[in-house]
Order: C-alpha cells, then structure tokens, then sequence
C-alpha cells in the first residue's frame, strides 16, 4: 500500500530469506561442532554458512532498501522500525551488563571472600586475593594491560568517531551530501584503525605480556570484554559500509531516513560501551 495512506500499514509478501538465514546458521553451528571434534568437514560446513548467511543478508536487506525506496512505508511503519532497533540495542545493553556483571562479582566479590581466611591456601597454596589475579591454583606469570598507550589513543578514536558520524547526520538534516560523505567516511576510517590497533594490542598481550585466554580470571574477562566489543565495532563498521553506499547512491532524505538513524544509535552505543569498558578493564 502507498505510504501516503496513513491508515494503511505495509505487508509484505512471504519470503524464503528465514529459512535460508535458519539454514546459514545450521550450516555454520554444525560446522562449528565439527571443527571443534577435529572432524574434516567442519572448516568446509563452516564457510558454506557464512557465504549462504552473507547471500541473505544481501538479498534480506536489498529486499527492504527497495521497498524503502520505492515508498512502500509509512510513519507506523518508521515507528515499527525504531521500536524495534530500540528493543534491539536494549538487549545488547544486557548482553554486555551480564559480563560486567561476572567481572564485579569476580573482582568485587569472590576474590575477597577467598581471601578471607585461611581456606584458599589449604585448597591453592598461594594464593593472593588482589586483583588483577589469574585464579586460584593458577601461576601463570602475566602483566595486566594498562588504560595508556593504546587503549587510551583508542577511546580517542571511538569519540572522534562518534563527533564524525553526528556531522554527518548534520549534513543529512540540511540536505549536505558532501559533508554527510565525508562523515561518514571518516567514522569508517576511524572504525577499521581501532580494529587495527586492537589486533595489534592482542598481539602484543599475547606475545610480549603473556596475557592470554590461559590466564585464568583476568585473562577470561578481559578477551571476553574486549573481545565482544570489537565484533560490535565490527558489525558496526559494517552497517556504517552499507549506509555509505546507499548515499553514495543518492538514497535517504533530510525528514526520512531512519536506516542512518539506526546505525547512528548502533555506534553511539559502542562508544558508551567501549568508555566503560575502558574505565573498568583498563583504569581501574
């Protein structure tokens, strides 16, 4: 139905790309569950998931930009849409609130009660209750990443980053093409130099510090934490790709254009992740 009706709300016709998406993620969980039994075919399952998965997000999405386009949704259907990322971004909220969480209760909670009496050396001969500690029974000697070097030059990106990505939004607002681009460009180059330097770091802990998954309680949290967060970078840097494109191709309008709204609030949200992550991973 047309968008101009605002009685209407938009169907669209029954689609396959469920099925494949389900299909993708068989091929890739079984792939997965082999590889990890040493069993031949599970590097082969694995990236026959992830090219059929790649395949529907091509199709899935490309299906929506061309209703989008062809003004096939209205404004119930714009506030489906924000409902929706809204809902999405609270879960994301709770996904990374439940591995703060294990770190309070590890650092705050059960390290401390360990060290309280003298049960922790009977059962770990010693064992030292502060933190950073890689866990009881556990003498892997490490050294604990710092808040200088380069996770503080990679908070100073993020937040660059997020000042480029509201310019840009800027220039949408005021129908600038030119410096809507050229934001959004930015923010891409200032996402894929913080996954470059965090690669660089995890080489670095790996190498130089002996920080590694092995390490116990601080080793497990912090690549948890860290870890979690560059794949959202990631997906971010991605979504903000798509967005590029699309007005590179002329797409989305000053009063219409929630799709760039979206990643918007996406990557603000990485950003708020990343300084608390900073604050307690690295700081504190």
């Amino acid at each position: 139905m047309a968008s101009n009706d605002p009685s209407s709300y938009y169907l669209p016709a029954p689609s396959h790309w469920p099925v494949v998406g389900s299909t993708a993620l068989f091929l890739m969980a079984l792939g997965a569950t082999l590889l990890f039994n040493d069993a031949g075919a599970g590097w082969f399952l694995l990236a026959a998931g992830l090219a059929v998965l790649i395949y529907m997000l091509f199709g899935w999405f490309g299906t929506v930009i061309r209703e989008s386009e062809g003004g096939k949704f209205n404004e119930q259907v714009d506030l489906s849409f924000r409902w929706g990322m809204g809902w999405f971004i609270f879960s994301e909220v709770m996904f990374f609130g439940a591995f703060f969480g294990a770190l309070f209760y590890m650092r705050m909670l059960s390290v401390p009660w360990l060290g309280e009496d003298d049960t922790a050396s009977l059962l770990w001969p010693n064992f030292q209750s502060g933190w950073p500690v890689a866990g009881p029974g556990l003498t892997e000697r490490f050294t604990p990443m710092h808040a200088s070097g380069i996770p503080a030059i990679n908070t100073l990106i993020l937040l660059l980053s997020g000042a480029a990505v509201t310019w840009a939004h800027w220039g949408l607002k005021m129908d600038n093409r030119k410096q809507l681009n050229v934001g959004l460009f930015l923010t891409i180059a200032l996402g894929c130099l913080f996954l470059g330097l965090q690669v660089y770091e995890y080489v670095e802990a790996y190498d130089r510090l002996n920080l590694t998954l092995a390490t116990g309680a601080y080793g497990a949290t912090f690549y948890m934490l860290t870890g979690f967060h560059g794949l959202h970078v990631t997906l971010g840097t991605i979504m903000l790709i798509v967005v590029f494109l699309r007005c590179l191709s002329g797409h989305f309008r000053p009063k219409r254009h929630f799709a760039f709204e979206a990643v918007t609030w996406y990557w603000h949200f990485v950003d708020v992740v990343w300084l608390l992550l900073f604050v307690v991973v690295y700081w504190l």
